[in-house]
């Protein structure tokens, strides 16, 4: 395994593009602090300062930050496509199984490369959170703070679900904008299948098959925080009430959809002439 990652690793820093994606990647998770110093004048009367209003207590900081994290994994889906792409367009996907480097072997270094950004990234988001938390909660009993840590599981397995799903569209296209396009036109397709099954049938059931899209189903793993800080601030609001926890089997679809994407592209490159 560190075999495959370190050889995927070297491909990616010796290309001035891919090193500039990833540090951009791990960069952007920062403006989370950002966001935890933002004040806003609101119209010169008074100014609202975000830390000061309890949305990075914990356990809640662990929602928001993951939330905001996770929007920017676009940039890092840019490397992943590109990857591929250049793997086509350089050849040396094809000097690579000269080399000895088994069609199995070729789709795990991707794979395992996948994992250990996720992981980094996971791990960094963890660390900016705990930081935040800790200068800005009311609470630090270490059963508070480690409370709905379980969004970092989250946070993790959805990078991974989707960075493996622009990895088969990488496979499948050869071209990384084409493959970029993929994701907008998944993107339409499911909320269009989601409209015809909403004419068909009902919203509820519905919105029921829509979470086992893929994109969705990513996207559920980690719900919007903002109801949720409103619920804090208006706990007699019934209405504003909604499930923000992270539940097993949104976990298991992710994962399932994770193996058949891997799958697939091994199918694809193994199918393939090159």
């Amino acid at each position: 395994m560190l075999r495959l990652l370190n050889l995927e690793l070297q491909k990616l820093l010796l290309n001035r593009t891919s090193k500039i994606l990833i540090f951009v990647s791990f960069i952007l998770p920062f403006f989370v602090i950002l966001l935890s110093s933002l004040k806003i004048n609101v119209f010169g009367f008074f100014t609202l300062e975000l830390g000061e209003l309890g949305v990075f207590n914990f356990p809640i900081i662990w929602h928001l930050t993951t939330f905001f994290a996770s929007q920017f994994k676009f940039f890092f889906a840019i490397v992943v496509v590109s990857m591929i792409g250049n793997e086509y367009s350089n050849k040396t996907i094809k000097q690579n199984l000269i080399d000895g480097l088994s069609k199995k072997e070729f789709i795990l270094s991707k794979f395992y490369t996948l994992v250990f950004f996720s992981l980094v990234s996971t791990i960094l988001i963890g660390l900016i959170s705990l930081c935040i938390g800790l200068y800005y909660s009311s609470y630090n009993e270490f059963s508070i703070i480690i409370r709905e840590t379980n969004f970092l599981v989250a946070y993790f397995v959805k990078l991974v679900g989707f960075f493996s799903l622009c990895l088969f569209f990488g496979m499948l296209i050869k071209r990384s904008a084409f493959a970029l396009a993929f994701l907008f036109i998944l993107f339409i397709l499911e909320w269009i299948t989601f409209g015809l099954i909403v004419w068909k049938f009902d919203a509820s059931i519905a919105e029921k098959i829509q979470n086992f899209f893929p994109l969705k189903s990513m996207y559920k793993l980690i719900d919007q925080p903002f109801q949720r800080i409103a619920m804090t601030k208006f706990p007699d609001k019934a209405e504003l009430a909604y499930d923000y926890a992270v539940h097993w089997h949104e976990f298991v679809i992710v994962i399932c959809w994770t193996a058949l994407f891997i799958f697939l592209s091994y199918r694809l490159l193994k199918k393939r002439d090159l």
